[in-house]
């Protein structure tokens, strides 16, 4: 008798389905993703190196829980210029909830305080006039940020609230829709720099126009030169076999494709990409893209060797691709 709990035990362990082994490869480009609301933005990386099978993958900026759309995906060589999207400009559609405020600024927090909304156009549009260009953000307590090695929305579960020195950011382009006839909603068009936490933006409007406000929904359609419009989902690229799921792909240049290119014939795109220093005729920049000879002579098509920037004639090399990862451009 004493030994059945065990026997059974083991019968159910023998009942479970094996966990399937997934062989991993190399895959290098960019996976324009559209992230589904209710998952982490590493939850979404893992499902879709999971669909590839790759080895290396990395997203490009942190898209909160609660919001949804444009997260790239680097994965293999690509994962080496991550940094360039997680730097650049992003542009965001929001939904706000005046009179109302919450301790997280969004709809996921308790209430604190609802006030009634008795606004004019007029005050509105000059509130947002007050948040474009340079401004200074508190980030929030609910985010990401660490602080003595610790996120910040840790110290918020626990209820504490610690000292955060205000940052910095840019709002290149704030466009709110609001009408009398819903006073109490707010939809915002905004085009920042990063590091720019849109839930407090919505808050301090909802300062200034001395009503309040949450943020209810937010959508991250923009980020550098990629656009929203062009990101697959999950349920999609789930839906496709696994050579589509890879044609999904974008080149591992998609995030430098605004910079200056360079162009080496085999020579001096063999010194290159052992970290030498090659002069070229071309005046300083400070990044450019560089590429190897053509592939074949049927083609223009060029592999990416890697990024550079020039300098009193010298093109000195920053971000290196190895050789395997240039041949896998062939």
């Amino acid at each position: 008798m004493p030994n059945e709990p065990r026997i059974e035990r083991r019968n159910e362990a023998a009942q479970r389905p094996a966990r399937v082994k997934v062989t991993r490869r190399p895959v290098h480009g960019v996976l324009i993703l559209d992230k589904p609301l209710g998952l982490s933005s590493n939850e979404a990386l893992q499902k879709a190196k999971w669909l590839l099978r790759a080895e290396k993958a990395g997203h490009t900026g942190t898209l909160d829980p609660a919001a949804t759309g444009l997260l790239p995906l680097c994965f293999g060589a690509a994962t080496k210029f991550s940094q360039i999207s997680l730097d650049a400009d992003k542009v965001y559609e929001a939904q706000v909830r005046l009179g109302l405020t919450t301790d997280t600024g969004d709809a996921e927090g308790r209430v604190l305080l609802e006030s009634p909304v008795r606004l004019e156009a007029a005050e509105v549009e000059a509130a947002l006039e007050r948040f474009r260009g340079d401004i200074d953000q508190v980030p929030p307590m609910h985010s990401a940020l660490k602080r003595e090695g610790r996120p910040l929305y840790e110290y918020a579960r626990q209820g504490l609230t610690v000292d955060r020195p205000s940052r910095r950011v840019r709002i290149h382009e704030l466009r709110g829709q609001w009408s009398a006839h819903e006073p109490e909603r707010l939809a915002l068009f905004v085009r920042c720099s990063k590091g720019t936490y849109i839930r407090t933006l919505a808050e301090d409007i909802g300062a200034v126009l001395g009503c309040g406000a949450s943020l209810t929904a937010l959508r991250r359609v923009g980020s550098g030169p990629l656009r929203v419009e062009h990101a697959i989902s999950l349920q999609s690229l789930e839906a496709l076999d696994e050579d589509d799921r890879v044609a999904c792909l974008l080149p591992v240049d998609e995030l430098l494709r605004d910079w200056p290119a360079v162009e080496l014939e085999s020579d001096e795109a063999a010194r290159f990409i052992t970290g030498m220093r090659r002069r070229v005729a071309q005046a300083d920049c400070e990044a450019v893209r560089v590429y190897g000879p053509r592939v074949s002579q049927t083609t223009d098509r060029r592999p990416l060797l890697g990024s550079a920037h020039i300098r009193a004639g010298e093109l000195i090399p920053d971000r290196l691709l190895s050789p395997p990862e240039i041949q896998a451009q062939s």
